[in-house]
């Protein structure tokens, strides 16, 4: 597969130098006018992108030249303004292998500029590599950098419309492949930087075609190029500690060593500041920078050169300066401090160098010498006055030794005396200090015998006094003693004899407590018995009586509404009950003999007896007979 890539590759080149570089460029037409229009190209400082920013500023287009190098990029716009004499090409930082950077340069555009007619995407690489984004280089600076930028700025075209977005594409989109789940990542083979390569251009023209589709009916037009076969920029791309791809027989590739080169240089019968010839011999360690700016200056100096030919430039250059920095010293200053001297020699050095894209990583002074035996000059005079100061010390040196003997001797006398004097005055003092602890200790031993005898008085006296305590602590005890059996027996007698007659006692009173309790409990119950007896027997009497009172109203009530036959109903309802009481008496009654009087009769008694009954009904029932009509005429017809 890889081959084959390779393959079209190369069929791909050679169609576009066949079709586009050998024959001859179009005939011009005329320039529109595009003055009060804006315009932004992207990778515009060289090659294509310069040409096409170059003929817009031509057209009198505000130009904008979006790149990443700010000295490439302001280089580029001056060049343009000075062959155009248009003032209004300007350069705006933008590196399209951050996303960030994309951000930044659409948020200062549209912040700084009112209007954007024209976007033309032409930035591109097609060197292998990653983001910061964590893309495939390729691919985010060819197509994912553009679209964002695209998306960000389209408001902005829409509102200035007509406009127009130009999308700088290639013929090897037809090799491209896009697969979703790998988009953004590099693909791996052989040939994955110019698959990559591919794949970014088959996204361009999708990217074309997409926003075409979706901006119709504002004005705005999208369009994808193949720019044909052409010799690119003349801009050098520098890769450090890497790879790149390049185009076989066509892509110019040259090295250059960074490795630390070792100089020697030497200045040799040099006049110093007093005229003397002298000659210098140095080391220097210098190499080439690899920073990217300046690792370019060292290829645009260097390239195509050996390492012999960087080495004889920069050893020419430090020895120049380490000749003039010769002419300002004296050989004194040069001889004593050498470190002092190297440094400045580097110091001087450097700046020039450095404008070479060589950095001086050491500079040191070898070896300083000279042909008239100057510098042994100086050596001799020091070496004398050396020898001079010698011979000097060594006479001071004996003579001070001299001085110093007679003085010890003296001072060794004058301490053997004074050693010998201490050492008499020290045996008098042992004697006498002999004699006095002597005497010391006979008086001691005196006195520690009288004490002794004294402290042993005092101690048998303290032993006394220490029985008599003791007798009276034992007899104090057995009183005590005797105390505690007093108060044992009082308690065994109040335990065996006072308690239980005190708890017999204490019993029989809760004995009579309780009875007391009960037998007014009792009687309290009995009259609370009584109580609601008699509240009850009231409530049945007070519920008869009610009842009997309603009885009669409602009797009443009866006997006013149906009159006569009411109250004869009545009576006839009393008749049992009156019949009965009234034989009550007699039924005990075995006979009953009604005696008459010699002027009675049977007949009036039984008339007085029937008019009793009025009296016991009314009595009975509440009810008059008398006031019947029916009673009534019974009454009249018996008279």
């Amino acid at each position: 597969m890889g081959w084959a890539l390779l393959g079209v590759g190369l069929l791909l080149a050679l169609y576009t130098l066949l079709r586009h570089g050998l024959r001859s460029a179009p005939r011009p037409r005329g320039r529109p006018e595009l003055r009060g229009r804006t315009a932004i190209v992207t990778g515009g400082s060289s090659g294509i992108g310069a040409a096409t920013a170059l003929e817009l500023a031509r057209c009198g287009a505000r130009v904008i030249l979006a790149t990443r190098s700010a000295r490439r990029g302001e280089a580029a716009a001056s060049r343009i303004r000075r062959e155009t004499g248009n003032n209004e090409v300007l350069f705006m930082h933008l590196d399209l292998a951050s996303l960030r950077s994309v951000r930044a340069f659409a948020s200062t555009f549209l912040r700084q500029e009112p209007q954007l007619h024209l976007l033309i995407n032409n930035a591109g690489v097609s060197a292998g590599g990653t983001t910061e984004d964590g893309f495939s280089l390729p691919f985010q600076v060819n197509h994912l950098g553009h679209f964002l930028l695209t998306q960000l700025l389209l408001e902005r075209l829409r509102s200035c419309a007509p406009s127009r977005v130009v999308i700088v594409a290639s013929s090897a989109h037809c090799a491209g492949r896009l697969r979703p789940e790998s988009l953004g990542r590099p693909p791996s083979g052989l040939f994955s930087t110019f698959q990559d390569y591919c794949d970014s251009k088959l996204a361009n023209v999708l990217h074309a075609r997409e926003l075409a589709t979706r901006e119709q009916g504002t004005q705005v037009t999208c369009y994808a190029v193949h720019p044909g076969g052409c010799c690119g920029s003349d801009e050098k791309q520098y890769v450090y500690g890497g790879w790149a791809w390049a185009w076989w027989c066509i892509t110019d590739t040259q090295r250059i060593s960074l490795e630390i080169m070792t100089l020697q240089p030497r200045c040799e019968d040099v006049e110093t500041a007093e005229g003397v010839a002298i000659t210098v011999t140095g080391v220097a360690q210098v190499k080439i920078m690899t920073e990217k700016e300046l690792l370019a200056v060292a290829c645009e100096q260097f390239l195509g050169k050996s390492v012999q030919d960087v080495k004889n430039v920069v050893l020419q250059t430090l020895e120049g300066h380490l000749r003039s920095i010769l002419g300002t010293l004296t050989v004194e200053q040069i001889y004593q401090d050498r470190d002092q001297f190297a440094k400045l020699v580097r110091e001087v050095a450097a700046p020039d160098v450095g404008r070479m894209g060589i950095e001086i990583l050491s500079f040191t002074i070898k070896d300083v010498y000279d042909k008239v035996d100057y510098l042994s000059s100086l050596g001799k005079t020091q070496i004398a006055a050396v020898q001079r100061d010698a011979d000097i010390g060594v006479a001071e040196a004996e003579r001070d030794a001299g001085i110093r003997e007679a003085q010890c001797k003296k001072e060794m006398l004058d301490v053997k005396f004074m050693a010998d004097t201490k050492i008499a005055d020290s045996k008098r003092s042992f004697e006498l200090q002999k004699a006095a602890f002597t005497e010391e200790v006979n008086m001691k031993t005196a006195e520690a015998q009288l004490a002794y005898e004294l402290q042993s008085a005092r101690e048998q006296q303290k032993i006394r006094q220490e029985e008599i305590e003791i007798e009276v602590v034992e007899r104090k005890k057995q009183i005590e003693v005797e105390e505690k059996e007093v108060v044992r027996m009082e308690k065994e007698l109040m335990a065996t004899v006072k308690q239980p007659a005190e708890a017999e006692a204490y019993r029989i009173q809760q004995i009579a407590e309780g009875e007391k309790v009960k037998q007014i409990l009792l009687a309290q119950a009995e009259a609370e018995k009584i109580r609601k007896i008699g509240e009850a027997e009231a409530f049945v009497i007070e519920a008869v009586g009610m009842a009997e009172a309603e009885g009669l109203k409602l009797k009443a009530e009866a006997l006013q509404k149906y009159g006569e036959a009411a109250q004869l109903s009545l009576v006839l309802d009393a008749l049992p009950e009156i019949a009965a009481k009234v034989s009550a008496p007699l039924s005990k009654v075995d006979e009953i003999v009604i005696l008459s009087g010699e002027k009675g009769s049977t007949m009036s008694d039984v008339n007085r007896l029937l008019a009793e009954i009025p009296t016991s009904v009314r009595a009975i029932t509440g009810v008059d007979l008398t006031k019947l009509p029916l009673f009534q005429k019974a009454t009249e017809a018996k008279e």
